[in-house]
């Protein structure tokens, strides 16, 4: 599955569980898709030269935020695992 369609497919869902889809959330998975990134401060670091507005809580609630849709998952790194109903 390509990057955009797990990008479509992750937009769809937080639509679904009512979050509006800002630029920075967009930002911030593009991040997250595209990197492997270890930590939130990471993830932040990367957003930050492309948005400088944004700030470490906006990173921090939408790592909690795709955690408890299920969107994402850490192990040593945070990834977006293919789940069921992507393959």
């Amino acid at each position: 599955m390509s990057a955009q369609d797990k990008k479509a497919y992750i937009l769809q869902e937080l639509k679904k569980n009512g979050c509006r889809i800002t630029n920075q959330r967009k930002l911030l998975i593009d991040i997250i898709l595209k990197d492997e990134c270890c930590c939130c401060k990471e993830i932040y670091y990367q957003a930050a030269k492309k948005d400088p507005s944004i700030g470490m809580a906006t990173v921090y609630r939408m790592v909690k935020t795709l955690e408890e849709t299920g969107l994402i998952q850490r192990k040593n790194m945070y990834r977006i695992e293919p789940v069921e109903a992507l393959a």
